[in-house]
């Protein structure tokens, strides 16, 4: 593993939003730890015998994606309910390329509305709203990876 494929690593988790990942290999061990604020990265190889090993840690790098809750102060979120992902996977907006998105900010949803797709392991899942309101935000780029429980949407239910 080179320097290269250890930085798409360490940006591929921070877009994730994913807290902590460990990947050991035959002769690699490396732990990637996100905050709201940086990444830090710690690499431990193995080294031959009688060579004195050393952890080298890796630039910290930013994190290119910040939680929905740092993103808007905490008075707006209040008042606004998220729509959550019920899967890990890859958000989609639009069923296809050449078609329209679910929803844009503004659209009223209702409970069975679809806002979106989620792709878990080459099956797309429609995702539906479970409340009634107006989008406000949406907090999710297209094609980007999500987690079981971030929020991909926010809703004004007055």
């Amino acid at each position: 593993m080179d320097l290269r494929d250890i930085q798409n690593l360490i940006k591929f988790v921070a877009k994730s939003g994913a807290s902590e990942v460990k990947l050991e290999m035959e002769d690699i061990k490396i732990t990637i730890k996100t905050g709201t604020e940086k990444t830090e990265t710690t690499i431990l190889q193995q080294n031959p015998l009688g060579i004195q090993q050393m952890p080298m840690a890796a630039p910290a790098a930013t994190a290119e994606v910040v939680g929905a809750q740092a993103a808007a102060p905490k008075e707006e979120v209040s008042k606004y309910i998220e729509i959550t992902s019920p899967i890990i996977g890859t958000f989609y907006r639009k069923p296809s390329p050449d078609k329209p998105v679910f929803v844009e900010v503004g659209d009223n949803v209702s409970p069975n509305t679809v806002v979106c797709m989620i792709e878990a392991m080459k099956l797309f899942n429609e995702i539906e709203s479970e409340i009634s309101g107006k989008i406000v935000k949406v907090l999710v780029e297209d094609g980007t990876p999500v987690e079981f429980g971030q929020p991909l949407y926010l809703v004004d239910p007055a």
